[in-house]
């Protein structure tokens, strides 16, 4: 008996995707064909990922080619064909199998590529070798990340601080819509009648309105190595947002081995980017060196170190630094890393040093980053995320 059409079209798209997922070739087993745009599709996924071996050990690609124009055209397929997160991720892989971070210092292939933020740690890696023509592109790129970034995180982050100001500001004789209820009435279970069924408040707890003046003190010092460049695109971001705010004073510290002060720019976390100079290597203990000089009012202020601990300087006196500032009243936080992908390879011994001075270290995404901030500002234990 022959198949109806209806009975067919599963297993026919079942035969696609597996033909599209397998590349095609004799060993693909499925015998379908592609044509139109699956096989336009199938060209650029090709173009990219089918290597396979010939003549003895040598092994050839369908590759882009060497050219911009290429480049460019594959780019456009690739928007054309695919979602945005996909294109992102075929870019990003493109860059590191094929070599084509030098292609990025052309302007028109620039503006042909979807920008997301491992595109910008590439440009911010190559900014040294970049040509003058392509600078103002380059930064046109970078801004659009940027100003994306902040629209996600700004608003959450401002709201999410604010209230761990106020929090840490507590009043004892408030106004009533000042009251925190829910401290007034754990303060007060003792008076608690219960043939009434109440809790009589004789001692208010409230929040403290936010004052005018700088109430705490905020240091990010991160590391600028190149396996950090995702991490240095989003402090850069959050380094502004909290400048942002009237009762934080914000200073941004990037290092490798020398440590270059960028607060004067944090104003703009595009000028802040294109301060920083990813790659080179590692001194964590000069940079928390140089941020402890800066440091006023201890008992006020958060030390954030977005590192993955691979130092280069000193190892004891880095330990004997956060001691010192901790037992100063210092916060200190260490971040691994600050980025989506979770937490990346790290000096796991370093790691452990600090978790024994009661400074846990952990990588953190952007989305939480505001909570992590708040319990440091109003001296809580950090929101650690499980491993």
């Amino acid at each position: 008996m022959t198949p109806t059409p209806d009975r067919q079209r599963p297993d026919d798209e079942r035969l696609r995707r597996w033909r599209l997922v397998l590349g095609g070739g004799a060993a693909d087993g499925t015998g379908h064909a592609l044509t139109g745009t699956d096989a336009a599709m199938d060209g650029a996924l090709t173009a990219l990922y089918d290597r396979r071996k010939t003549d003895g050990d040598r092994e050839r690609s369908a590759g882009l080619g060497g050219s911009a124009p290429s480049v460019a055209r594959w780019l456009g397929d690739i928007r054309t064909y695919f979602p945005s997160s996909v294109v992102q991720v075929m870019q990003r892989d493109a860059i590191e199998r094929l070599g084509l971070a030098a292609l990025l210092l052309e302007p028109e292939m620039l503006e042909a590529v979807e920008a997301d933020v491992h595109l910008v740690g590439t440009l911010l890696s190559l900014n040294k070798a970049m040509p003058e023509t392509t600078k103002d592109t380059a930064r046109a790129v970078v801004r659009k990340v940027v100003d994306d970034l902040e629209r996600r995180l700004a608003t959450r982050t401002r709201a999410t601080l604010t209230g761990a100001l106020d929090r840490s500001a507590r009043i004892s004789r408030p106004r009533h819509r000042d009251i925190d209820w829910d401290r007034t009435i754990r303060a007060n279970l003792k008076n608690y009648l219960p043939e009434h069924r109440t809790v009589v408040p004789e001692r208010l707890v409230g929040y403290g309105r936010a004052a005018q003046s700088v109430k705490k003190e905020v240091v990010l010092c991160i590391d600028q190595s190149g396996s950090m460049a995702a991490s240095v695109v989003y402090a850069s971001v959050f380094g502004a947002v909290l400048a942002s705010m009237r009762a934080i004073a914000t200073r941004l510290v990037v290092f490798d081995t020398s440590v270059v002060d960028l607060t004067d720019q944090l104003d703009d976390p595009v000028d802040v980017l294109f301060g920083t100079q990813l790659g080179g290597g590692t001194d964590i203990n000069r940079a928390l060196a140089y941020c402890q000089s800066r440091i006023t009012r201890p008992a006020d202020t958060v030390v954030v170190l977005i590192s993955d601990l691979y130092e280069g300087g000193i190892r004891d006196e880095m330990l004997k630094r956060v001691a010192a500032m901790k037992a100063s009243g210092v916060q200190f936080v260490c971040l691994l890393a600050l980025s989506d992908e979770g937490a990346p390879a790290y000096d796991r011994e370093h790691a452990a040093a600090l978790a024994a001075l009661g400074a846990p270290a952990f990588a953190c995404t952007p989305d939480l980053f505001p909570e992590i901030m708040a319990a440091a500002l109003e001296k809580r234990p950090l929101p650690i995320p499980e491993a």
